[in-house]
């Protein structure tokens, strides 16, 4: 059973009241509507999750074979030293996006990064080229998931917390002021045929004057 609000029994009370259910009402409606979108937005970054990180997978069993291959034709010494020369510092640009009313962050390695080789081309075979290129590829879809993952923690946590207020709103506040606009229409109506009966009875005994 719905629990009653607490307010006089008073006909301007239940105006108010009649007024915070229409609002209530309509806050339930803004509100899965949201809930909806960002619903909807968690599924579609849940797929695009699921095929970023297939395609990390490819891109680290390409990475790996073409390492594989890059050091038993140069050797582990040599492949080390090209490595190390080949070693920067990165940069990732952080921002964000707007979903729904939660902010969702986005990450892009910064272009100034991409392509650049410190090792030396002529010391080097196409195979350590190739290493290099996938090892790019390979963080790029490293930021991508990254950015990915983040965006569904996020959306869940809101979705979680935009669940829990439409609930609120349709099994506990709505209710409870339905019940007690209710409550109160029939505690007026008693009064007004009590009212009435009363005005009878006055009638009667006037009459009988």
């Amino acid at each position: 059973m719905p629990q009653l609000v607490k307010v006089r029994p008073t006909k301007i009370e239940l105006i108010k009241l009649r007024r915070r259910l229409f609002l209530a009402e309509r806050i339930q409606k803004i509100v899965k509507d949201r809930l909806s979108i960002l619903t909807l937005e968690f599924l579609q970054i849940a797929r695009e999750t699921v095929e970023a990180k297939r395609k990390l997978i490819n891109n680290f069993s390409e990475l790996y074979r073409a390492l594989s291959i890059a050091a038993g034709y140069h050797g582990y010494i040599a492949l080390e030293k090209e490595l190390i020369a080949s070693e920067r510092d990165l940069e990732i640009a952080a921002g964000s996006r707007n979903i729904a009313g939660t902010r969702i962050p986005t990450f892009e390695l910064k272009e100034a990064e991409r392509g650049i080789r410190g090792y030396n081309l002529v010391d080097t075979s196409s195979w350590f080229d190739q290493t290099a290129q996938l090892s790019g590829k390979c963080l790029e879809a490293i930021v991508v998931m990254a950015e990915l993952q983040s965006s569904l923690e996020l959306l869940g946590r809101e979705i979680n917390r935009t669940k829990r207020i439409v609930n609120a709103l349709e099994y506990l506040v709505i209710p409870g002021l339905q019940a007690t606009i209710k409550y109160l229409k029939m505690k007026f109506e008693e009064r007004d045929r009590e009212e009435k009966s009363r005005l009878k009875r006055v009638k009667v005994l006037l009459e009988q004057r």
